[in-house]
């Protein structure tokens, strides 16, 4: 019997360090950023709006030309409200000024989901092309302090049209990926391809071209996550990662760059009308097996 007596307190012991390891996994669980109630949690900004926009008390110069931004948590057009669609609460983005909800906490290593599906309206001084917003990552400085006064210096999962997935650097950011290049100038297309030249996604040449399509018809609901541990982030649209970039950094204030791996997230208003619902973040320590780089 005494095989027995060690079975059964091996058995026991197992059970206690599997309940000893719930807190760990808890802490590693998903936190929603979107309670399905209200904004708390976010801050609003909204740039410097397009002509087109009226109803604002805001200067204008002799061109007719708003001058400055609206700014931090003043939304008078009510771009950004909470709404019920698909019988369930989301967030409504009207995207008439250009702006973004920006998280309050910061993250660093981290893995962040959200869905998101196109509205009909479209905005100057993008009423004729692609849908567009985009999610902002590792945001750090001033809110505005980036592209014409609109957002905070980041690297960007673009969320367009037919173009999620692709990475901007956003405000003299800079991240390398493995891309293939062709064309020159205003016709080059730098596509992520794994197993190809690295190159620094930077200035001029700041966009790196997602791997392949993976959104959902317009309309329809899609899943977006960011995924980023020690310098190294993936992008994937509907469980299909298609994009990876690594060395993410940022200008300092003497020229020299210095790694970004930390900041706050944003979500861009640009000109369309989009919905955001399931909104959450965790912690990790490792990639997610489906999503390792």
């Amino acid at each position: 019997m005494r095989w027995a007596r060690a079975l059964a307190v091996a058995v026991l012991a197992s059970v206690g360090a599997m309940a000893a390891e719930k807190p760990r996994a808890a802490a590693e669980d998903w936190r929603p950023l979107f309670d399905g109630r209200d904004l708390s949690g976010w801050d609003t900004w909204l740039g410097i709006p397009h002509p087109s926009v009226q109803g604002l008390d805001r200067p204008r110069n002799a061109e007719g030309r708003y001058t400055e931004p609206l700014g931090l948590n003043v939304d008078p057009k009510h771009v950004f409200t909470v709404v019920s669609t698909d019988g369930a609460p989301a967030i409504r983005i009207s995207g008439e000024i250009f702006g973004a909800l920006t998280s309050r906490d910061e993250l660093d290593d981290f893995h962040v989901r959200l869905e998101f599906k196109w509205g009909e309206k479209k905005w100057p001084p993008k009423a004729e092309v692609a849908r567009d917003s985009g999610l902002l990552y590792y945001a750090v400085g001033e809110q505005g302090g980036a592209d014409n006064k609109t957002w905070m210096r980041s690297l960007e999962c673009q969320i367009q049209e037919h173009d999620t997935g692709d990475l901007w650097a956003v405000g003299g950011t800079s991240a390398d990926v493995a891309v293939e290049t062709t064309g020159e100038g205003k016709e080059r297309r730098a596509v992520y391809t794994r197993g190809a030249p690295v190159v620094t996604m930077a200035g001029d040449a700041r966009r790196a071209i997602k791997a392949f399509d993976a959104e959902n018809p317009t309309g329809s609901w899609n899943t977006v996550e960011v995924v980023c541990l020690r310098g190294t982030c993936v992008h994937a649209v509907n469980g299909r990662v298609n994009l990876v970039l690594t060395r993410p950094q940022q200008p300092g204030p003497d020229g020299a760059r210095s790694p970004l791996t930390k900041g706050r997230i944003q979500i861009q208003s640009e000109g369309a009308e989009v919905y955001y619902r399931n909104i959450a973040v965790r912690r990790i320590s490792e990639f997610p097996k489906a999503y390792a780089p």
